[in-house]
């Protein structure tokens, strides 16, 4: 007996969504640098632990895509649309997860005049993280709107799941317009919730995809 590629690819997004989670709740809050500094490590771990539940989602994505249609242009945009948040992401999580804290070990003994004169590299470094931030979140709400409206259009999945991600991207759209920030840790935190109920429901139905005999 073998597990339908759906099956499998369920179990890679809950495994993902079980990913960013453990992300989010080890994930420090920001500081002052001597903060940085000493959380470095953790710092480390958690965008380590993001940076390799990437690819799991984005085989669980294409399994998705494949599931309800790769014929149709608004199920292969949502995966072009995800791959293109995935490698965001990837550079969101090396920038400011990996880069920041192996920067900043050069800098542990620096006097406060020192930790100064670097801020302005430091802000020019969030900066970049911050737009790698807005790319990620802005693609995965469109690839989940896009899969959504495939579902609505195929019901080759459950027809509430497509209602309640369209649902879920007019709440994000009107998150982001309320002027709330994605790339704070409080913002990130909204929009992760948001996303993990929604490919964390997915799973569990591509999940119950009877297995191929």
């Amino acid at each position: 007996m073998k597990y339908s590629l759906e099956k499998q690819a369920g179990l890679a997004l809950i495994l993902f969504c079980l990913l960013l989670v453990c992300t989010i709740i080890l994930h420090p809050s920001g500081g002052s640098l001597e903060h940085l500094l000493s959380m470095s490590r953790l710092i480390v771990t958690t965008h380590t632990i993001a940076i390799f539940s990437l690819p799991i989602g984005g085989i669980g994505f294409w399994g998705l895509s494949r599931k309800i249609g790769r014929d149709h242009f608004a199920s292969m945009l949502a995966f072009s649309m995800i791959l293109l948040g995935l490698i965001a992401a990837l550079l969101a999580g090396a920038t400011n997860g990996l880069v920041l804290p192996i920067y900043l070990q050069h800098y542990k003994e620096a006097t406060p005049g020192t930790l100064a004169n670097i801020t302005p590299m430091l802000q020019y470094g969030f900066a970049v993280n911050h737009a790698f931030d807005y790319i990620y979140t802005g693609a995965f709400a469109v690839a989940i709107l896009c899969w959504s409206i495939t579902i609505l259009l195929t019901k080759k999945l459950p027809v509430w799941l497509g209602w309640f991600g369209i649902a879920l991207f007019l709440l994000m759209a009107i998150i982001f317009l309320s002027g709330t920030a994605v790339n704070t840790v409080h913002g990130l935190r909204i929009f992760v919730t948001g996303m993990v109920a929604w490919i964390l429901l997915t799973g569990s139905v591509l999940y119950q995809d009877k297995p191929k005999a």
